[in-house]
């Protein structure tokens, strides 16, 4: 795909979330639009919204968000700086709750999951959620619950898609006797690979898979290092390479860079032009097994 030089997204290529809802593979991810332990407002609300808008004009059309990021208060900007979001796929998570910064725990009771999405039907003003997500998979309540009254929004229409967050394959698979799971954002990235079996399967059943904390490199990125060494080669900033390794690994990779800095956004969006040949790929591949 061919990108335009004002909206360099588009090189990173589409992805069909659920067979019917196509979106360019490079998202953002709308969790440091808040304030510090992703609790409370961010220190300025208009460059959390300009982020927001920059992204979309960079080509973003999948953002990726939750009601406990602040809490509630991402929802509220991506409605603030994007609605009636034409050509932008929202997507939200539910079932944790929050009583702190960096405090999180589940709540998966089947009343608690109805609130959370009617509550975000309202913040994000829609009448139907393109894409919801299960937070995570409460321990303390029965799976078949969860997933139970998940189908049921489905099919009362407030749902149109939904996916699951850190789930094994196994807990994908019980998911799937109750509904089409079209996504699972599991914690992957560079150096942090031990989903890879579940990328293997979504990769074989064409489920998109969307990483959290896409981004981190290690001592990879270290003087000396593999990725410093292909930064210094080529140009592109280790975050860079970290994020265009990802879009290499899977077709159904869908990385969520997530940023409260304007420039940042504008050097993740960057990265979908970005090109590594096959010794690049090998080597950053090797070095982080």
């Amino acid at each position: 795909m061919t990108a335009t030089h004002d909206r360099p997204v588009t090189a990173s290529g589409t992805f069909d979330l659920g067979g019917d809802l196509t979106v360019h593979r490079l998202g953002y991810g709308a969790m440091r639009i808040t304030g510090k332990g992703i609790w409370g407002p961010p220190p300025d609300l208009d460059v959390a919204r300009a982020v927001l808008r920059r992204a979309v004009g960079l080509g973003v059309d999948f953002i990726d968000t939750a009601d406990s990021y602040g809490p509630y208060i991402s929802e509220d900007l991506i409605r603030e700086a994007l609605h009636p979001y034409e050509g932008v796929v929202v997507a939200t998570k539910g079932g944790l709750t929050r009583s702190g910064p960096d405090v999180w725990a589940p709540l998966g009771r089947p009343e608690y999951l109805r609130q959370c999405v009617e509550m975000s039907l309202r913040r994000l003003d829609v009448e139907r959620i393109d894409l919801w997500q299960l937070h995570r998979i409460d321990p303390k309540v029965a799976r078949e619950e969860q997933f139970g009254v998940m189908k049921d929004l489905q099919a009362e229409g407030k749902i149109r898609h939904l996916g699951l967050s850190e789930v094994s394959v196994e807990e994908i698979e019980a998911a799937r006797e109750y509904f089409e799971v079209v996504s699972v954002q599991n914690l992957f990235n560079l150096v942090t690979r031990t989903s890879e079996p579940v990328l293997d399967y979504c990769t074989q059943q064409g489920i998109a898979f969307i990483p959290w904390f896409p981004v981190a490199a290690g001592d990879l990125a270290k003087p000396g290092g593999v990725l410093d060494t292909i930064s210094k080669e080529t140009g592109h900033t280790p975050a860079q390479l970290a994020l265009a390794w990802l879009l290499r690994r899977s077709p159904v990779m869908l990385p969520i860079p997530g940023t409260g800095s304007v420039e940042h956004v504008e050097e993740n969006a960057a990265t979908a032009t970005v090109q590594l040949t096959d010794e690049q790929y090998d080597a950053l591949t090797a070095a982080s097994r």
